[in-house]
């Protein structure tokens, strides 16, 4: 019989790894406010899919691809700086969608915003660092098994999903309240907090030493 502890385990990690508010999380809240719970809770699940993949590479001790991801951290951080700069500046000038109940854009809309966020966690190598440290740290390596890692990696998935469709059902009940002039100041907000992380991301590796 297959170690649910695992699974549980994996959904804790997801969970408190997501957790944390950053540019992704911002994302989402605009997005859910200004296009529906759908489109924000889609747009998590690119962060959560991504986490996975991330929590596959340290679960099953793939220490070539964790290499090279470490090597390539500041082409990444570079790209997915300017990727942030770019999201920030066009969601602070877009308009506010226009509502039809609760219904979120479908077809290449949806696509659109999951695969965003999975670009945008796929170029930030801090998340493969910490499930690196995190699994180090609980004694989680690829000597517990491949059924035990898999198991891991779906709890990893399932935690990050989780955290994403109660941010984004908690955001949902504020966006019956809001406005077209509350959407639109929701979209200059968010738009310069995002660019603003997207400016620190371009700083940071400015300031870093060559």
């Amino acid at each position: 019989m297959p170690d649910l502890s695992f699974f549980l385990r994996g959904m804790i990690i997801g969970f408190s790894i997501a957790a944390p508010v950053g540019p992704i999380g911002v994302l989402c809240l605009r997005r859910t406010l200004s296009e529906g719970r759908l489109c924000g809770f889609v747009s998590g699940l690119g962060a959560a899919t991504a986490d996975a993949g991330y929590g596959m590479i340290a679960a099953l001790g793939l220490t070539i691809v964790t290499a090279f991801l470490v090597d390539q951290a500041p082409g990444l951080r570079l790209i997915g700086g300017l990727y942030l700069c770019y999201l920030g500046l066009k969601t602070f000038c877009s308009r506010p969608a226009e509502r039809s109940g609760d219904i979120a854009p479908r077809g290449r809309g949806l696509l659109g915003a999951y695969t965003s966020t999975l670009f945008l966690t796929l170029t930030n190598p801090l998340t493969i660092m910490s499930f690196l440290a995190v699994f180090a740290g609980l004694g989680l390596t690829q000597s517990q098994g491949a059924l035990s890692a898999w198991l891991l990696v779906l709890g990893v998935f399932s935690g990050s999903a989780l955290w994403w469709f109660l941010l984004s059902g908690a955001a949902s009940l504020l966006r019956a309240k809001l406005n077209t002039p509350g959407l639109r100041s929701v979209n200059r907000i968010s738009g310069t907090i995002i660019l603003a992380f997207g400016v620190a991301v371009l700083y940071g590796l400015l300031a870093a030493p060559s």
